[in-house]
């Protein structure tokens, strides 16, 4: 699985690809320079149940540490991968 980031100005997304097919897409807005708010979490019925979305929250997470960011996940599905992971808290805000 290939996993791609996309910015723009306001808002980005981060997309899952398997074997040259969207695997699923995470989409997100910035609210000022060091927080993003994951707004929707979407996965390709054909890969349901591979983990597809769980990766794209993880690499959301991987990105904020990297960049010392904070993650407010709105979306339901990345709330939940937050409720789970109590060792990516520290990316909350």
């Amino acid at each position: 699985m290939e996993i791609t980031k996309h910015n723009e100005d306001r808002k980005g997304s981060f997309k899952a690809t398997i074997d040259g097919e969207q695997a699923g897409m995470m989409t997100y807005t910035w609210a000022g320079s060091t927080k993003f708010i994951i707004d929707h979490t979407e996965v390709n019925p054909t890969f349901k149940g591979k983990g597809v979305g769980q990766q794209l929250v993880m690499k959301a997470v991987e990105f904020a540490r990297a960049n010392n960011l904070k993650i407010m996940p709105l979306c339901t599905f990345a709330k939940s991968v937050f409720d789970k992971n109590p060792d990516i808290a520290d990316v909350l805000f």
